[in-house]
């Protein structure tokens, strides 16, 4: 099975191409972290690790990305790629929510050692982005758009770890209950090289992705008060 994953939902843009060769796999990514830009870089970066790891688009069996949650713009980018090619390759569609992929990162199960643990990523305006885990991340809860608060009162009783960029907000919220947890991985972002394996170990697929927004856009029509126009 060769898989292409896809990642442009947060602070980082990523694509990685996951190659299985008889019993054994090859893994060829790339993953830049930057705050826009996600639209120009991913393209290029697809066609590098296609051309490094040797495979014709027309080989690929699977296409994953990240649905989100993450910023607006961000998450349909690769959403749009993914589909897109989907649409020329006739490959299968994958996708789940990038707090998850975050999850699997071997960064973060090392860090969790085998308990739960969150996963926290700062949404601004004092809220959270908030999954719950399990020691081999997968998902116990989530994901919300949801106050530190209200986060340190879901987080189970045997977490003690959180991670991500709101880690620390959490951590704050926490002790202001009295329960220390430990915020790591203060930069952790979520890599298509993780999403690919994720996508390579299940056989769940999508007849289409959609992106996951858990909150509403800055944007709104305008209403019937708005000058007209000449």
């Amino acid at each position: 099975m060769n898989v292409l994953a896809l990642d442009t939902s947060m602070g980082a843009c990523s694509a990685a191409l996951l190659r299985h060769d008889g019993g054994g796999h090859a893994l060829f990514a790339r993953q830049e972290t930057m705050a826009r830009g996600h639209a120009e870089a991913l393209m290029p970066m697809v066609a590098d690790i296609m051309s490094e790891g040797g495979t014709d688009f027309a080989a690929l069996d699977l296409i994953a990305a990240t649905t989100g949650p993450g910023s607006f713009t961000g998450v349909r980018i690769a959403i749009s790629a993914a589909r897109g090619l989907a649409l020329v390759t006739g490959a299968k569609l994958f996708g789940t929510d990038s707090l998850t992929v975050m999850a699997q990162d071997p960064s973060s199960l090392r860090i969790a050692s085998g308990a739960p643990f969150a996963v926290a990523v700062d949404a601004r305006r004092g809220m959270l982005y908030f999954g719950l885990y399990d020691g081999e991340g997968r998902k116990i809860e989530g994901p919300f758009l949801i106050a530190p608060d209200d986060a340190a009162h879901l987080l189970a009783s045997a977490a003690r770890i959180a991670v991500g960029s709101g880690a620390a907000l959490l951590a704050d919220a926490t002790a202001r209950r009295g329960i220390r947890i430990e915020a790591s991985l203060l930069d952790l972002q979520p890599s298509a090289a993780f999403l690919a394996a994720l996508a390579a170990g299940t056989g769940e697929r999508a007849a289409v992705l959609r992106p996951l927004y858990l909150r509403p856009p800055d944007a709104r029509p305008q209403g019937q008060d708005a000058v007209a126009r000449r």
